[in-house]
């Protein structure tokens, strides 16, 4: 067996050698710095040359990646495939407000314009939608509202 006793050692009176001070829960003892905080050890340095940065998974620095960047068979993910304009396709110049049957479409169950990117319309063909929407409100073919839809019922409510 070694000379070292494993077992902790009991206090009995002051300790033998003269050496930094004990802290009161057992610790090596702390030395105060400048600011009078004490330090906390050797800190990786970084960005000195020193030594590569830690590895949190990813690749960030191109290299030797032997899996592929996309996946097989194409895939946008949460968006999918862009949608067409409905308008483009029929080939419409004008957009007719007294149709209310076709600009139901693009009115929510609250009574508001369905946006570009829900409803798939390019750009010139939502602004004249919007526009036939707005003219078929005001002559009451269309409601404004959420209210108005329950009281018309032109949309089916839903409770």
């Amino acid at each position: 067996m070694s000379e070292v006793n494993d077992a902790p050692e009991q206090n009995q009176g002051p300790p033998a050698e003269s050496g930094p001070p004990q802290q009161p829960d057992g610790g090596a003892p702390q030395q105060q710095s400048e600011g009078g905080y004490a330090p906390r050890g050797d800190r990786p340095s970084y960005g000195g040359g020193g030594g590569d940065r830690p590895s949190y998974g990813g690749n960030r620095g191109g290299g030797g990646d032997d899996r592929p960047r996309r996946r097989p068979g194409g895939g946008g993910g949460r968006f999918g495939r862009r949608r067409v304009c409905a308008f483009c396709v029929d080939k419409v110049v004008k957009i007719d407000y007294k149709d209310p049957g076709k600009l139901r479409r693009y009115i929510s169950d609250r009574g508001k314009i369905e946006p570009r990117r829900k409803t798939g319309t390019c750009a010139g063909h939502q602004r004249m939608l919007t526009i036939a929407l707005k003219r078929a409100r005001h002559v009451a073919l269309l409601p404004f509202t959420a209210e108005h839809i329950h009281v018309t019922g032109v949309f089916p409510s839903r409770g």
